[in-house]
């Protein structure tokens, strides 16, 4: 069911929602591995990270998948809204300019039908 006011349909909302959830995923993970990477290294070099308690550490890791996942999906969802106004663009071009050319195509047979090269009907070079 779509949200009131919404010209969106079901099937473009389930392919925004996955797109979003597949970046978020991504996201999540890129940041995921490095926080990861930076916990080692605070763990390793730093005695101030060392003598933080086990839940904040777990805290800063999840608050950096948390951003990562948030900044992941964010940029898919405005590429996937791009495409699709590009689309839809590129969509009312093509139907523009098939009307013109059924237009000329009406022009061209109501105004030249059966004639020859010289305008006059069933003429040939004898």
């Amino acid at each position: 069911m779509t949200p009131h006011g919404s010209s969106r349909t079901a099937e473009e909302l389930s392919t925004a929602r996955s797109e979003a959830l597949r970046g978020a995923a991504v996201g999540a993970a890129k940041f995921g591995i490095a926080t990861a990477i930076l916990g080692f290294c605070g763990a390793v070099f730093s005695p101030v990270y060392r003598s933080l308690t086990i839940q904040f550490k777990v805290y800063l890791q999840v608050s950096g998948m948390t951003l990562g996942g948030w900044i992941e999906a964010d940029k898919r969802l405005r590429a996937w809204e791009h495409s699709r106004v590009r689309e839809k663009r590129r969509q009312k071009a093509l139907e523009r300019d098939e009307g013109v050319w059924k237009e000329w195509e009406k022009m061209v047979t109501e105004e030249g039908v059966g004639k020859g090269a010289d305008g006059h009907k069933g003429s040939r070079a004898k």
